[in-house]
C-alpha cells in the first residue's frame, strides 16, 4: 500500500500523467481552433480556453499532503477530466443562444481558480484548504462552472456524440464531488468548512 502510494506521489507518475492530459489537450485544442478558423464562433475559443486552464493548473499544481491512493478515485479523476476533451464542434445546435453558457462558466472558472490559487487537483487530495471568494459561495464553484460550460456547449453543438460524452461527464463529475469529500473530510478543519458552506455546486440546491 505504502510503494502504491510512493508512485502515485511520485514525480515520474506527475510527468507522464501531464504528457498524457497535454497530447489529449493537444488534439481538443486543434480541431476547435480549426473550427473557429473556419466559423468565427468565439464560444469555440471560450470553450477551448476553459479547458486549457484545467491542463494549465494541473501541471503546475502545489505539492499535496495526502493524496488518495484508491484506484477508484484514479479511474473516476482521470475519467472526469478527459472526457471533456472529446467533445466536438458540431454544425447544429438545439439552443445556439447556449454558448453564452459557455462563457458564463468560463469566467465563473477563473474566478474560481484565482480563489483556489495552485492548491488544484485531479484526483482526490489534499491541498491548502481555500474558503475565500467563490469558496465561501459554494464548496466546489470551478465543478459548478464546467457543469455550465458542458451544458452550453452540448446545447449549441448537439450531436449524439457530444450528448453522451456530457452524461458522462457530469456523472463523473458527481462522483469526483462525494470521492474528494470523502477523502477531505477526514480533516477536521475541511469537516468545518463544509458546515460553514452548505452547498456543493448550486446554492440552496445542491
Amino acid at each position: 500500500m505504502h510503494s502504491l502510494s510512493a508512485i502515485l506521489q511520485s514525480s515520474r507518475t506527475s510527468f507522464y500523467s501531464g504528457v498524457f492530459l497535454a497530447t489529449i489537450w493537444g488534439t481538443f485544442a486543434y480541431i476547435h481552433i480549426v473550427a473557429f478558423q473556419k466559423t468565427g464562433e468565439i464560444s469555440l475559443l471560450m470553450f477551448c480556453l476553459s479547458e486549457t486552464l484545467t491542463a494549465a493548473f494541473y501541471i503546475f499544481r502545489s505539492e499535496p499532503k495526502t493524496v488518495s491512493i484508491l484506484p477508484l478515485d484514479w479511474l473516476v479523476a482521470i475519467g472526469g477530466t478527459i472526457a471533456p476533451l472529446f467533445l466536438r464542434p458540431a454544425p447544429w445546435g438545439v439552443l445556439p443562444m447556449a454558448s453564452i453558457a459557455i462563457s458564463a462558466g468560463t469566467a465563473i472558472q477563473i474566478l474560481g481558480l484565482i480563489s483556489l490559487n495552485r492548491s488544484f487537483a485531479l484526483v482526490a487530495a489534499k491541498r491548502e484548504i481555500k474558503t475565500a471568494w467563490m469558496y465561501r459561495i459554494v464548496r466546489h464553484p470551478i465543478y459548478a462552472s464546467y457543469c455550465l460550460t458542458y451544458a452550453g456547449y452540448v446545447l449549441s453543438n448537439t450531436t449524439l456524440n457530444n450528448v453522451i460524452i456530457y452524461i458522462l461527464a457530469t456523472g463523473l463529475l458527481c462522483a469526483r464531488i462525494f470521492r474528494e469529500e470523502q477523502h477531505l473530510a477526514i480533516d477536521p478543519l475541511y469537516r468545518e468548512y463544509m458546515q460553514a458552506v452548505r452547498y456543493r455546486l448550486v446554492p440552496y440546491i445542491f
